[in-house]
C-alpha cells in the first residue's frame, strides 16, 4: 500500500493520497491535493526526504507556477527522524497493523483509512506528535 502524506504540525491535521506507484506524476497529483488547504498569505512549506520524485524536473513547471504558494525543504540524507510525517506513519502502524491478523489486503487498508479519516480534522494527537520541543 503506498500512501503520500502530509501533516500541519501546527493543527496535527493530515492529509493523505493513496497510490499505485511512487512517481513524478503521482507525487505532482498529491502536491494538488495538498496546495488546496493553502492559506491565503501564508506559504505552505513541505518538508521532505530525497527521493527522486520529489526533486523530479518534471515538477519544476508546477512548482514554478505555485511558488507563492508551497515551498518544498529538503532533508539532509540519513535524518529520517526529522520529518513529522514519519512519526505519523510509525503511530499509524502500531495503531492499526501491529498484532493484528488481516483476512486480506482490503481489511487492512480499511484499517489504516479509517485512522486517516480521524486524523482529517486538526487533533491534538497529531498535533502533540508532530511538536518541534
Amino acid at each position: 500500500m503506498g500512501v503520500f502524506g502530509a501533516v500541519c504540525a501546527r493543527e496535527g491535521m493530515l492529509v493523505t493520497s493513496q497510490s499505485p506507484k511512487f512517481n513524478a506524476a503521482t507525487f505532482q497529483s498529491f502536491l494538488e491535493k495538498l496546495i488546496c488547504y493553502h492559506r491565503r498569505g501564508q506559504k505552505m512549506i513541505v518538508v521532505l526526504d530525497n527521493c527522486r520524485w520529489h526533486h523530479a524536473k518534471a515538477l519544476s513547471p508546477w512548482l514554478l507556477r505555485n511558488s507563492d504558494k508551497i515551498q518544498l525543504d529538503f532533508l539532509p540524507p540519513y535524518s529520517p527522524e526529522l520529518n513529522p510525517i514519519e512519526r505519523v506513519w510509525k503511530l499509524t502502524r502500531r495503531l492499526c497493523t501491529h498484532n493484528r491478523y488481516f483476512e486480506t489486503l482490503d481489511e487492512l487498508i480499511e484499517s489504516v483509512h479509517e485512522q486517516f479519516n480521524d486524523w482529517l480534522k486538526p487533533n491534538d494527537q497529531l498535533r502533540r506528535l508532530c511538536a518541534i520541543n
